[in-house]
């Protein structure tokens, strides 16, 4: 007997659904990507918020005067009404580098030099003073001597030093009693700038030397046992070991003292005012003297730019250098 109540075929396997069906499970999976997707779109919400004063912070002090100094560079104005702002294209730009400027020589390479110099005696004073520190008792205590010339005030540090750089001062005062004659650093268009050198790089030596000791602790000891077991001796070790692995701090030292004496203002203005003649004269304290000065603002903001593009330029090279340098390691 044939059973009637037999189902008929279906032609697909138990269990599934037609292409066109859509089932509890699937509402269930879109409802949960909705949710997950309103959550997500709350998080953003909430992170902005968050993050709103920061981003307005930064609008009124950095995004919106860069655009100011931007439109002034492409203008006249003397500084006063708004409504005097005329356009100038790039004759400002083309007054920098005109037959018969100061900016390049002397005041762009009297910048370039001071920011060389400060991160050359910077860079070997630090090194050297962090290892000696490495091997000496008390070291919270040396390191927070060194750093005390970071907490002292600019005008302080300034100051100080101009009265010791005095004919009868305290440096030409132990230069006369080791039997040599007195000089007259700050007065001499030769000795002016690299008299400020000296004083630059020994005020920034504090937070070199911090750094440097930090990525000092970093090196693994077993490296220097190593090295005492194949007999290297302490210059080899430093040239070898230290030296190398210091790399990325020496870098970021490198980097920061540039940038310190590519914008350095304040001591300049302290002890010379960028004399005698315009020996000591920079470019921060060119751009002073334009704006405040002569009312040029133009022509100020211009240098601020080209500032800006010689700052960009050698913090890439040297970026660049020192990775060269890492990969070659």
């Amino acid at each position: 007997m044939v059973n009637t109540l037999a189902p008929e075929p279906t032609g697909r396997a138990p269990g599934t659904r037609s292409a066109g069906s859509s089932g509890p499970s699937g509402s269930a999976g879109d409802g949960c990507g909705r949710i997950r997707h309103r959550h997500r779109h709350r998080q953003a919400v909430v992170a902005y918020l968050f993050l709103a004063p920061t981003l307005l912070f930064f609008a009124v002090f950095l995004a919106l005067p860069l655009g100011f100094a931007l439109l002034l560079s492409l203008s006249r104005w003397t500084g006063f009404d708004l409504g005097d702002i005329d356009p100038a294209g790039l004759d400002n730009f083309a007054g920098l580098f005109a037959d018969g400027s100061t900016f390049l020589v002397p005041v762009l390479s009297n910048t370039l030099l001071f920011a060389l110099g400060t991160v050359a005696l910077a860079l070997a004073g630090s090194v050297l003073v962090a290892t000696c520190i490495e091997k000496l008792r008390w070291q919270g205590l040396w390191r927070t001597l060194y750093f005390l010339p970071i907490v002292t005030t600019v005008v302080a540090v300034g100051n100080v030093w101009k009265y010791m750089y005095e004919p009868g001062g305290l440096v030409n005062g132990v230069l006369n009693a080791l039997g040599l004659g007195s000089v007259a650093f700050l007065q001499d268009p030769d000795t002016a700038l690299p008299s400020l050198v000296v004083v630059q790089a020994w005020a920034s030596l504090g937070s070199a030397i911090l750094v440097l000791t930090a990525g000092l602790k970093s090196v693994p000891e077993s490296y220097y046992e190593a090295a005492a077991l194949d007999g290297a001796g302490p210059v080899t070790v430093f040239w070898r070991i230290t030296l190398p692995l210091l790399r990325p701090s020496l870098l970021f030292v490198c980097v920061t003292q540039f940038l310190t004496g590519l914008q350095s203002f304040a001591l300049i203005i302290v002890m010379t005012k960028g004399g005698p003649g315009d020996a000591t004269d920079v470019a921060a304290l060119e751009m002073y003297r334009r704006a405040f000065g002569y009312g040029d603002w133009g022509t100020a903001s211009a240098a601020a730019f080209v500032l800006f593009l010689v700052v960009l330029a050698v913090t890439l090279a040297q970026l660049w250098i020192f990775r060269r340098k890492g990969e070659d390691a």
